[in-house]
């Protein structure tokens, strides 16, 4: 499989150079995104620009990246801008994918992920957030 990889400290970004993810090599890129979560990632962005071809090992393939992005709570983004790709991953009924149109978005999405998730975080720590917690108005 033809990629180009940037690892930065919050997220990788794989770009997929070339025009299908199919069950030709589904294979290969899971084993690209196991070895990123191997490495401690969790918020992945896979560059889909060439893909012109996605058939269902390739989806299998990116629910299965999604998952374990999920697990992390990271973020895993598609990027493409191509309608047909956009429709076939739509259908395909993946729980909380993230499709942008370019990978700047697509960090902003993982910057906003991560600020949500420390937000969350704290207001765990603090014990905020829960039903019936906290003070009610007439405490006031």
């Amino acid at each position: 499989m033809n990629f180009k990889l940037e690892q930065n400290e919050q997220y990788a970004v794989i770009e997929l150079n070339e025009s299908a993810l199919t069950v030709d090599n589904a294979g290969e890129f899971e084993d690209v995104v196991r070895g990123l979560f191997r490495k401690g990632y969790g918020n992945m962005i896979v560059e889909f620009n060439a893909i012109e071809e996605l058939d269902g090992h390739g989806v299998a393939a990116i629910r299965k990246a999604n998952k374990i992005c999920l697990n992390e709570v990271g973020l895993f983004v598609v990027v493409t801008k191509n309608e047909e790709i956009i429709d076939r991953l739509d259908n395909a009924k993946i729980e909380d994918l993230t499709i942008m149109p370019t990978v700047q978005e697509a960090i902003d999405a993982i910057f906003l992920n991560e600020l949500e998730n420390d937000f969350q975080e704290e207001e765990d720590e603090f014990g905020f957030g829960g039903e019936g917690e906290g003070a009610s108005e007439d405490d006031y």
